[in-house]
């Protein structure tokens, strides 16, 4: 098993494909706004990212065998709202780490924890992992209703791990495992409906 497949996800809200060369410009704009800055980066991204640069990452994704980049889009439109990502794979222990972006456009509409819930889904039932784990600002509050919503559990606090304007927050540790997502997808607030193509 390892990341080689790069699948289409499609849920009811969402669909996540794989990225392609030409999804710089939205991601650049995503990457810029406000809530992302203020939860993600510790400056500007201006400063850490230029369209060629992003042209060049992205591009690349649909090669990378450790690792599962997808685009997260409003299939009304196409638009592209955000990502998901399973990375820091771990092939002994079937581990890897989970983040996600996702922009204005896509906020507050179910689209975000449709979208983790597909990728979660995904790497459990289909890539037979057994642990997905990420960290969280303390004060991301959207992002941990989602995680809890879709089933992570919280494992630990880092205490005032990151100064995040002038303000030391906490990172929140959460993770959860393929036995506990198997539990969880029979609730009805654990349900999605996909299909992988």
């Amino acid at each position: 098993m390892n990341f080689s497949m790069k699948p289409v996800l499609t849920g009811e809200k969402t669909v996540l494909r794989p990225f392609t060369a030409d999804d710089a410009e939205a991601i650049l704009e995503i990457l810029d706004d406000p809530d992302v800055i203020r939860f993600t980066f510790p400056s500007q991204p201006g400063t850490l990212f230029t369209l060629e640069h992003l042209r060049a990452v992205y591009g690349a994704r649909a090669t990378q065998p450790d690792r599962l980049d997808l685009a997260v889009t409003d299939p009304a439109t196409g638009e592209l709202v955000g990502e998901v990502v399973l990375n820091e794979w771990d092939p002994v222990q079937r581990s890897c780490s989970f983040r996600t972006l996702i922009g204005p456009r896509g906020r507050d509409r179910g689209l975000g924890t449709e979208a983790v819930r597909l990728i979660v889904g995904h790497g459990f039932e289909q890539l037979g992992l057994h642990r997905i784990s990420l960290g969280v600002y303390g004060n991301n509050h959207r992002a941990r209703r989602v995680y809890e919503k879709v089933g992570f559990v919280v494992e630990g606090v880092l205490r005032e791990a990151a100064l995040r304007d002038g303000e030391w927050v906490d990172e929140v540790l959460m993770a959860i495992l393929d036995h506990e997502w198997a539990a969880h997808k029979g609730h009805p607030e654990g349900r999605v409906s996909s299909t992988a193509r």
